[in-house]
Protein backbone atom coordinates (compact mmCIF):
# COMPACT_ATOMS: atom_id res chain seq x y z
CA UNK A 1 0.00 0.00 0.00
CA UNK A 2 1.26 4.02 -0.92
CA UNK A 3 2.24 5.36 2.20
CA UNK A 4 0.78 8.61 3.42
CA UNK A 5 3.10 11.69 2.62
CA UNK A 6 2.04 12.87 6.05
CA UNK A 7 3.40 9.73 7.29
CA UNK A 8 6.79 9.29 5.53
CA UNK A 9 10.40 10.74 7.35
CA UNK A 10 11.27 13.70 6.80
CA UNK A 11 15.28 13.58 5.47
CA UNK A 12 17.33 15.13 8.03
CA UNK A 13 19.22 18.09 6.82
CA UNK A 14 23.12 17.54 6.22
CA UNK A 15 25.21 18.44 9.37
CA UNK A 16 27.07 21.70 8.92
CA UNK A 17 31.02 20.88 9.67
CA UNK A 18 32.27 22.99 12.29
CA UNK A 19 34.93 25.18 11.51
CA UNK A 20 38.65 23.19 12.22
CA UNK A 21 41.69 24.81 11.57
CA UNK A 22 44.03 22.07 9.93
CA UNK A 23 48.15 22.25 9.57
CA UNK A 24 47.93 23.81 6.37
CA UNK A 25 46.56 26.82 7.25
CA UNK A 26 48.72 27.16 9.47
CA UNK A 27 51.23 26.59 7.62
CA UNK A 28 49.70 29.25 5.15
CA UNK A 29 49.21 31.68 7.74
CA UNK A 30 52.72 31.48 9.29
CA UNK A 31 53.87 32.07 5.35
CA UNK A 32 51.80 35.50 5.06
CA UNK A 33 53.19 37.01 8.44
CA UNK A 34 56.78 35.66 7.21
CA UNK A 35 56.77 37.42 4.00
CA UNK A 36 54.73 40.87 5.46
CA UNK A 37 57.62 40.76 8.74
CA UNK A 38 60.24 39.79 5.89
CA UNK A 39 62.49 42.90 6.75
CA UNK A 40 61.90 42.71 10.49
CA UNK A 41 62.62 39.09 10.99
CA UNK A 42 66.05 39.43 9.30
CA UNK A 43 67.02 42.89 11.34
CA UNK A 44 66.03 40.25 14.49
CA UNK A 45 67.89 37.30 13.43
CA UNK A 46 71.18 38.78 11.81
CA UNK A 47 73.14 36.94 13.74
CA UNK A 48 76.13 35.12 12.51
CA UNK A 49 75.45 31.56 14.03
CA UNK A 50 71.56 31.58 12.88
CA UNK A 51 72.80 32.27 9.35
CA UNK A 52 75.45 29.26 9.35
CA UNK A 53 72.34 27.29 10.95
CA UNK A 54 70.11 28.15 8.33
CA UNK A 55 72.52 27.52 5.48
CA UNK A 56 73.13 23.79 6.71
CA UNK A 57 69.18 22.96 7.39
CA UNK A 58 68.63 24.64 3.76
CA UNK A 59 71.70 22.29 2.09
CA UNK A 60 70.55 19.36 4.09
CA UNK A 61 66.61 19.64 3.03
CA UNK A 62 67.31 20.72 -0.58
CA UNK A 63 69.78 18.03 -1.11
CA UNK A 64 68.08 14.61 0.47
CA UNK A 65 64.82 15.97 -0.66
CA UNK A 66 65.05 14.75 -4.49
CA UNK A 67 65.77 11.20 -3.03
CA UNK A 68 63.03 11.12 -0.52
CA UNK A 69 60.40 11.64 -2.92
CA UNK A 70 61.73 8.94 -5.16
CA UNK A 71 62.65 6.57 -2.23
CA UNK A 72 58.46 6.97 -0.89
CA UNK A 73 57.23 6.71 -4.77
CA UNK A 74 59.34 3.04 -5.19
CA UNK A 75 58.13 2.02 -1.68
CA UNK A 76 54.30 2.69 -2.52
CA UNK A 77 54.52 0.78 -6.37
CA UNK A 78 56.33 -2.00 -4.07
CA UNK A 79 53.67 -1.88 -2.01
CA UNK A 80 50.89 -2.00 -4.91
CA UNK A 81 51.87 -4.09 -7.78
CA UNK A 82 54.45 -6.23 -6.49
CA UNK A 83 52.62 -9.12 -4.85
CA UNK A 84 54.11 -11.10 -2.13
CA UNK A 85 53.37 -14.62 -3.82
CA UNK A 86 56.02 -13.30 -6.33
CA UNK A 87 58.70 -12.93 -4.13
CA UNK A 88 57.16 -16.29 -2.57
CA UNK A 89 58.32 -17.89 -5.68
CA UNK A 90 61.40 -17.06 -6.14
CA UNK A 91 63.06 -17.26 -2.62
CA UNK A 92 64.73 -21.25 -2.24
CA UNK A 93 62.69 -23.94 -0.24
CA UNK A 94 66.25 -23.82 2.16
CA UNK A 95 65.67 -21.47 4.85
CA UNK A 96 69.66 -20.38 4.50
CA UNK A 97 69.60 -19.27 0.96
CA UNK A 98 66.39 -18.15 1.43
CA UNK A 99 67.94 -15.45 3.60
CA UNK A 100 70.58 -14.58 1.02
CA UNK A 101 68.07 -14.06 -1.83
CA UNK A 102 65.68 -11.55 0.51
CA UNK A 103 68.68 -9.93 1.27
CA UNK A 104 69.97 -9.60 -2.86
CA UNK A 105 66.42 -9.17 -3.36
CA UNK A 106 66.43 -5.69 -1.31
CA UNK A 107 68.93 -4.17 -4.13
CA UNK A 108 66.05 -4.51 -6.14
CA UNK A 109 63.20 -3.85 -4.27
CA UNK A 110 64.00 -0.27 -2.67
CA UNK A 111 61.21 0.88 0.31
CA UNK A 112 61.74 2.88 3.63
CA UNK A 113 61.94 1.89 6.74
CA UNK A 114 58.08 2.80 7.79
CA UNK A 115 56.87 0.80 4.79
CA UNK A 116 59.62 -2.54 4.95
CA UNK A 117 57.93 -3.51 8.20
CA UNK A 118 54.24 -4.09 6.91
CA UNK A 119 55.62 -5.56 3.62
CA UNK A 120 57.38 -8.33 5.81
CA UNK A 121 54.44 -8.85 7.57
CA UNK A 122 52.74 -9.43 4.59
CA UNK A 123 55.15 -11.78 3.52
CA UNK A 124 55.43 -13.84 6.91
CA UNK A 125 50.98 -13.56 6.16
CA UNK A 126 51.58 -15.65 2.49
CA UNK A 127 53.75 -18.20 3.96
CA UNK A 128 57.18 -16.95 3.59
CA UNK A 129 59.71 -17.95 6.27
CA UNK A 130 60.16 -15.48 8.98
CA UNK A 131 63.95 -15.43 9.00
CA UNK A 132 63.92 -14.65 4.96
CA UNK A 133 60.93 -11.63 5.76
CA UNK A 134 63.19 -10.28 8.26
CA UNK A 135 66.27 -10.44 6.16
CA UNK A 136 63.86 -8.58 3.68
CA UNK A 137 62.95 -5.90 6.66
CA UNK A 138 66.11 -4.97 6.98
CA UNK A 139 67.77 -4.98 3.33
CA UNK A 140 65.22 -3.45 1.17
CA UNK A 141 65.93 0.36 2.92
CA UNK A 142 69.44 -0.09 3.46
CA UNK A 143 70.72 -1.53 0.09
CA UNK A 144 68.61 -0.24 -2.72
CA UNK A 145 69.45 1.95 -5.51
CA UNK A 146 68.33 5.02 -4.08
CA UNK A 147 69.79 4.74 -0.83
CA UNK A 148 73.37 4.28 -2.43
CA UNK A 149 73.20 6.94 -5.09
CA UNK A 150 72.46 8.99 -2.54
CA UNK A 151 75.54 8.42 -0.37
CA UNK A 152 77.39 8.95 -3.06
CA UNK A 153 75.90 12.52 -3.85
CA UNK A 154 76.12 13.29 -0.54
CA UNK A 155 80.40 11.75 0.08
CA UNK A 156 81.70 12.83 -3.18
CA UNK A 157 85.00 11.26 -3.94
CA UNK A 158 84.56 8.59 -1.14
CA UNK A 159 83.64 5.92 -2.92
CA UNK A 160 84.87 3.39 0.01
CA UNK A 161 82.22 4.71 2.09
CA UNK A 162 79.67 3.92 -0.51
CA UNK A 163 81.07 0.59 -0.80
CA UNK A 164 81.21 0.10 2.99
CA UNK A 165 77.60 1.06 3.56
CA UNK A 166 76.30 -1.24 1.15
CA UNK A 167 78.56 -4.07 2.17
CA UNK A 168 77.71 -3.44 6.03
CA UNK A 169 74.03 -2.79 6.22
CA UNK A 170 73.57 -5.75 3.87
CA UNK A 171 75.83 -8.03 6.34
CA UNK A 172 73.53 -6.88 8.90
CA UNK A 173 70.39 -7.94 7.35
CA UNK A 174 71.82 -11.35 6.19
CA UNK A 175 73.17 -12.14 9.71
CA UNK A 176 69.97 -11.26 11.59
CA UNK A 177 68.44 -13.48 9.01
CA UNK A 178 70.38 -16.57 9.95
CA UNK A 179 70.48 -15.64 13.72
CA UNK A 180 66.59 -16.10 13.68
CA UNK A 181 67.23 -19.33 11.73
CA UNK A 182 68.67 -20.71 15.08
CA UNK A 183 67.38 -19.30 18.06
CA UNK A 184 64.63 -17.32 16.56
CA UNK A 185 61.24 -19.07 18.38
CA UNK A 186 57.57 -18.10 16.41
CA UNK A 187 55.96 -17.61 19.64
CA UNK A 188 57.92 -14.57 20.02
CA UNK A 189 55.93 -13.18 17.20
CA UNK A 190 52.30 -12.01 17.71
CA UNK A 191 49.35 -14.22 16.64
CA UNK A 192 47.80 -12.13 14.40
CA UNK A 193 51.22 -10.88 12.53
CA UNK A 194 50.85 -14.67 11.04
CA UNK A 195 47.55 -14.86 9.68
CA UNK A 196 47.41 -14.88 5.68
CA UNK A 197 46.60 -11.69 4.35
CA UNK A 198 44.23 -11.16 1.53
CA UNK A 199 46.22 -10.09 -2.01
CA UNK A 200 45.52 -6.11 -2.97
CA UNK A 201 43.47 -6.24 -6.77
CA UNK A 202 42.08 -3.95 -9.26
CA UNK A 203 41.48 -0.48 -8.72
CA UNK A 204 42.44 -0.65 -5.05
CA UNK A 205 46.29 -1.24 -6.28
CA UNK A 206 46.17 2.67 -7.13
CA UNK A 207 44.92 3.23 -4.13
CA UNK A 208 47.29 1.59 -2.45
CA UNK A 209 50.33 3.25 -4.19
CA UNK A 210 49.05 6.61 -3.62
CA UNK A 211 48.22 6.14 0.52
CA UNK A 212 51.38 4.67 1.27
CA UNK A 213 53.70 7.06 -0.90
CA UNK A 214 51.41 9.79 0.52
CA UNK A 215 51.60 8.54 4.58
CA UNK A 216 55.81 7.69 4.13
CA UNK A 217 56.09 11.31 2.41
CA UNK A 218 54.56 12.69 5.15
CA UNK A 219 56.75 10.37 8.03
CA UNK A 220 59.81 10.44 6.79
CA UNK A 221 59.46 14.46 5.68
CA UNK A 222 58.94 15.47 8.81
CA UNK A 223 62.29 13.25 10.02
CA UNK A 224 64.39 14.60 7.44
CA UNK A 225 63.73 17.89 8.84
CA UNK A 226 64.25 16.98 12.68
CA UNK A 227 67.34 15.88 10.99
CA UNK A 228 68.28 19.05 9.39
CA UNK A 229 67.45 20.93 12.45
CA UNK A 230 69.42 18.56 15.02
CA UNK A 231 72.38 19.02 12.09
CA UNK A 232 72.46 22.93 11.64
CA UNK A 233 72.50 22.74 15.73
CA UNK A 234 75.40 20.43 16.05
CA UNK A 235 76.90 22.56 13.62
CA UNK A 236 76.19 25.88 15.24
CA UNK A 237 75.47 24.92 18.80
CA UNK A 238 78.11 22.29 19.90
CA UNK A 239 81.92 23.24 20.07
CA UNK A 240 84.21 21.89 17.14
CA UNK A 241 86.22 20.51 20.06
CA UNK A 242 83.68 17.99 21.25
CA UNK A 243 83.76 16.64 17.43
CA UNK A 244 87.45 16.67 18.13
CA UNK A 245 87.51 14.70 21.30
CA UNK A 246 84.92 12.03 19.30
CA UNK A 247 87.36 11.74 16.48
CA UNK A 248 90.34 11.00 19.42
CA UNK A 249 88.26 8.96 21.11
CA UNK A 250 87.06 6.44 18.38
CA UNK A 251 85.00 4.16 20.56
CA UNK A 252 83.33 6.54 21.72
CA UNK A 253 82.56 8.63 19.04
CA UNK A 254 81.18 5.33 17.30
CA UNK A 255 78.55 4.48 20.46
CA UNK A 256 77.40 8.37 20.70
CA UNK A 257 76.59 8.29 17.08
CA UNK A 258 74.84 4.46 16.48
CA UNK A 259 72.38 6.12 19.88
CA UNK A 260 71.87 9.36 17.68
CA UNK A 261 71.07 6.89 14.71
CA UNK A 262 68.50 5.45 17.09
CA UNK A 263 66.97 8.69 18.31
CA UNK A 264 66.76 10.74 15.36
CA UNK A 265 64.98 8.19 13.39
CA UNK A 266 65.58 9.30 9.83
CA UNK A 267 64.70 8.15 6.73
CA UNK A 268 67.54 5.44 4.57
CA UNK A 269 66.94 8.18 2.10
CA UNK A 270 67.82 11.18 3.49
CA UNK A 271 70.54 10.66 6.20
CA UNK A 272 73.40 10.33 4.69
CA UNK A 273 73.12 14.00 3.67
CA UNK A 274 72.90 14.28 7.49
CA UNK A 275 75.82 12.58 8.53
CA UNK A 276 77.89 14.66 5.27
CA UNK A 277 77.55 17.74 7.29
CA UNK A 278 79.06 16.18 10.48
CA UNK A 279 82.53 16.42 8.96
CA UNK A 280 84.12 17.03 11.75
CA UNK A 281 83.58 13.46 12.28
CA UNK A 282 85.82 10.87 10.85
CA UNK A 283 84.48 8.58 8.33
CA UNK A 284 83.69 5.65 10.66
CA UNK A 285 81.36 7.05 13.64
CA UNK A 286 79.55 8.31 10.82
CA UNK A 287 79.49 4.86 8.88
CA UNK A 288 78.08 3.41 11.99
CA UNK A 289 75.47 5.92 12.13
CA UNK A 290 74.12 5.22 8.62
CA UNK A 291 73.93 1.65 8.90
CA UNK A 292 72.54 1.80 12.44
CA UNK A 293 69.76 4.17 11.43
CA UNK A 294 67.96 2.09 8.62
CA UNK A 295 68.13 -1.12 10.74
CA UNK A 296 66.54 -0.21 14.39
CA UNK A 297 65.90 2.96 15.46
CA UNK A 298 63.04 4.74 17.60
CA UNK A 299 59.88 4.52 14.81
CA UNK A 300 60.64 0.92 13.42
CA UNK A 301 61.05 0.04 17.38
CA UNK A 302 57.33 0.70 17.51
CA UNK A 303 56.50 -0.23 14.11
CA UNK A 304 57.85 -3.33 14.98
CA UNK A 305 56.24 -3.85 18.20
CA UNK A 306 53.01 -2.86 17.09
CA UNK A 307 53.51 -5.59 14.06
CA UNK A 308 54.72 -8.62 15.19
CA UNK A 309 54.26 -7.54 18.98
CA UNK A 310 56.45 -6.65 21.83
CA UNK A 311 57.79 -9.54 22.82
CA UNK A 312 59.82 -9.46 18.86
CA UNK A 313 60.59 -6.03 19.39
CA UNK A 314 62.26 -6.39 22.50
CA UNK A 315 64.44 -9.01 21.29
CA UNK A 316 64.94 -8.32 17.71
CA UNK A 317 65.78 -4.57 17.85
CA UNK A 318 68.76 -5.01 20.91
CA UNK A 319 70.31 -7.65 18.84
CA UNK A 320 70.15 -6.28 15.51
CA UNK A 321 71.77 -3.09 17.31
CA UNK A 322 74.53 -4.81 18.22
CA UNK A 323 75.05 -6.90 14.84
CA UNK A 324 74.69 -3.23 12.33
CA UNK A 325 77.43 -1.88 15.02
CA UNK A 326 79.82 -4.57 14.32
CA UNK A 327 79.12 -4.91 10.77
CA UNK A 328 80.05 -1.21 10.38
CA UNK A 329 83.13 -1.42 12.12
CA UNK A 330 84.57 -4.03 10.07
CA UNK A 331 83.09 -2.31 6.87
CA UNK A 332 84.54 0.74 7.94
CA UNK A 333 88.43 -0.82 8.78
CA UNK A 334 87.84 -3.21 5.51
CA UNK A 335 86.63 -0.38 3.06
CA UNK A 336 87.85 3.26 4.99
CA UNK A 337 91.17 2.53 5.63
CA UNK A 338 90.89 2.33 9.55
CA UNK A 339 88.87 5.01 11.55
CA UNK A 340 90.14 8.20 9.61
Amino acid sequence: MPQDSSTRAEPRPAPQRRGRITSIEVLCVLLVLAILGQSLLQSAFDVPALRTGATVFVAVCVQALPFLVLGVLLSGAIAAFVPARVLRRVLPRSESAAVGVAGLSGVVLAGCECASVPVARRLIGQGVAPAAALTFLLAAPAVNPVVIVSTAVAFPGEPGMVLARFVASLATAMVMGWLWIRWGKLEWIAEQALRRLPEVEGRDRWRVFTETARADLVDAGGFLVLGALVSAALGVLVPGEWFGALADQIVLGILVMAVLAVVLSLCSEADAFVAASLSALPLLPRLVFLVVGPAVDAKLFALQAGTFGRSFALRFAPATFVVAICCAVVAGLLFLGGAR
